[in-house]
């Protein structure tokens, strides 16, 4: 399986699930495939920035690629492959596509400052793991601090036709999505899918602009799969009212430095993943902290039956 412009949907970001001495919790890894699947995603993605991908050695990646795949049979996987070398970088994308994945995502490294760079740079990232797979770019600025416009990005995408997607994380993001349809309903730029993150913080006007659906791990996805279907629907008041209820969860998850502590608590909390733990180096979150969620999700119970724990 290949991934194509024309996906869609929702494929939540996969956290990798750790015990509490660090070791890899590789039945937590099984039920969570599992779970998105039934749940009705439309695929998944590892080893992304959330998945703590640098803390796992290579038969790890490769064995959570593989979990992965195994979890949500016949729907598409993509696989993190971001690495400081591209010799790195070729070797887990081929790796990961011979055990299955559907495509590859690259972020740019942030020592990366003019357009020439950033373009030069997909180019040599492509010609090393090879143009016959697909791969997403992912655009995350305020982490990777490299500044992506639409005109940059539809360079990458013309000059590679393997570039099938846009993992959007620009912020405020919004303007980038028309303008990049706006290019191709001009002509100017073939069609990619354009799949949002951030947490999905702006995902109830991101479809309204043109977005495909959204990449990122909140503990709720399946808010993120209803909004979209609601959105694809025309039932535009009935998206926001489910996307305001989870909001304030939705904005708590966003602090930087501890948003994957309290997304992986919240995914503890409802059964997902047995243990909360990042792999070291990592944070948890303060019994204060953990009070608050649980108060947030108790608060969520009421408008939205998931949330009782």
């Amino acid at each position: 399986m290949h991934l194509t412009p024309t996906a869609a949907g929702v494929f939540p970001i996969a956290p990798t699930p750790f015990a509490a001495d660090g070791s890899l919790d590789w039945a937590s890894a099984e039920r969570l495939f599992a779970w998105y699947d039934g749940l009705g995603a439309d695929g998944t993605t590892v080893l992304g920035i959330m998945g703590e991908a640098p803390k796992l050695e290579p038969e790890e990646s490769l064995r959570i690629v593989k979990v992965a795949v195994a979890g949500m049979p016949g729907k598409p996987v993509i696989v993190g492959v971001s690495a400081p070398g591209f010799a790195a970088m070729r070797r887990l994308a081929r790796d990961a596509m011979e055990a299955g994945a559907a495509a590859v995502m690259i972020a740019p490294p942030p020592s990366l400052r003019t357009d020439d760079q950033i373009t030069g740079y997909y180019g040599q990232a492509i010609e090393a793991i090879g143009a016959d797979i697909p791969f997403v770019i992912q655009d995350y600025p305020l982490t990777l601090s490299v500044i992506m416009t639409p005109a940059v990005i539809r360079r990458i995408v013309m000059d590679n036709p393997s570039c099938v997607m846009l993992k959007h994380e620009d912020w405020p993001g919004l303007e980038k999505i028309s303008a990049l349809r706006r290019f191709e309903a001009d002509g100017s730029l073939r069609h990619i899918s354009i799949l949002t993150g951030n947490g999905g913080l702006f995902l109830d006007f991101e479809m309204e602009r043109g977005a495909d659906g959204a990449m990122t791990g909140y503990a709720f996805p399946e808010m993120l799969i209803d909004t979209v279907a609601l959105q694809k629907a025309g039932r535009r008041d009935d998206a926001h009212d489910l996307f305001d209820a989870h909001l304030p969860l939705l904005r708590y998850e966003q602090q930087p430095g501890a948003g994957l502590a309290v997304r992986k608590y919240t995914l503890m909390r409802r059964g997902i993943l047995a243990s909360d733990a990042q792999r070291k180096p990592g944070a948890g979150l303060t019994p204060a902290a953990k009070a608050e969620v649980d108060y947030l999700l108790a608060r969520l119970a009421r408008k939205d039956a998931r949330a009782a724990l």
